[in-house]
């Protein structure tokens, strides 16, 4: 990455574009601590990555492109595990894992191995175990990977709502069309350089997400 700056503020829901290899899983993982950098600091919260992983990682979550669980495990027994780590109590982890695992359909599967359940089953469970303790920020990679239209939907929703209560969200994404409407703000970055970023509406003017994201990346 070279000199990337960005601000995430509460209430963004904040898309971040770019081909493949271009930065953005290394950014992403920088953000929540699994991959240490030389220069430059991120901060969470006020709380520096470098310096308190722990405080911030309390306060954020990440979902990352290809999830990676316990097999052995049942979903209810990961998604209590992870409450587990975050020191979510009973009250507040039975209600979100009923209401997101209604959410989601997989109210009927969390008493089956995770070793069993599909690519989009595995997607959704780390979904939920990602809210379970109402994170204040939300780093996903390719969060819509692998879900069916209706569990896309409702991500979508759920990350409206996560934004509307003073959260805030940075992800990456290839659906550009889903990207334009659905973030306030948008970064472009190429060949690990920042070549867009701020406001929707502003960095795309009048033409569409699609048609900025490819003139940018056509010029030398």
């Amino acid at each position: 990455m070279d000199d990337l700056t960005l601000e995430v503020e509460a209430g963004d829901i904040y898309g971040f574009i770019g081909h493949n290899g271009a930065g953005k899983s290394t950014t992403l993982k920088a953000v929540v601590g699994v991959l240490s950098f030389e220069q430059g600091d991120i901060f969470v919260d006020g709380h520096s990555v470098k310096r308190e992983p722990l405080a911030c990682k309390q306060v954020m979550a990440f979902i990352p492109d290809n999830p990676d669980l316990y097999p052995q495990l049942t979903g209810i027994q990961y998604l209590n595990f992870i409450a587990d780590i975050y020191g979510v109590g009973k009250a507040q982890r039975n209600e979100l894992i009923k209401k997101y695992a209604a959410t989601f359909e997989l109210t009927d599967n969390l008493g089956d191995i995770v070793s069993s359940y599909s690519h989009g089953m595995k997607q959704k469970l780390v979904i939920i175990g990602a809210l379970i303790h109402k994170p204040k920020l939300l780093v996903m990679d390719e969060p819509f990977v692998g879900l069916d239209p209706k569990a896309t939907y409702s991500m979508k929703e759920i990350m409206r709502e996560i934004c509307a209560s003073g959260g805030a969200i940075f992800f990456s994404t290839h659906v550009l069309e889903v990207a334009e409407k659905l973030c306030n703000k948008i970064a472009i970055i190429k060949g690990g350089k920042l070549v867009a970023n701020g406001v929707t509406q502003e960095v795309i003017g009048n033409e569409s997400l699609e048609e900025t994201f490819l003139e940018l990346y056509n010029e030398k």
